[in-house]
């Protein structure tokens, strides 16, 4: 376990699969996440949301249709 409690110790399959179930993602974008912000399960996070967050002019646009 390493010293940081925010650090996720996804390293194999089961680790990885148990983390894209618990951020509602693909393990291949965990292991996208991981390679390019680290294993900080908050950057993990706040990577995964930056690439499907939505704006309020999404939400406008969408009631406009």
């Amino acid at each position: 376990m390493t010293s940081d409690a925010n650090a996720t110790s996804a390293r194999g399959k089961d680790d990885i699969d148990r983390l894209a179930d618990e951020l509602d993602a693909t393990p291949e974008q965990i292991e996208e996440a991981i390679a390019t912000v680290g294993r900080r399960r908050s950057d993990i996070e706040l990577h995964l949301k930056g690439t499907r967050s939505t704006t309020n002019g999404d939400f406008v646009r969408e009631a406009g249709r």
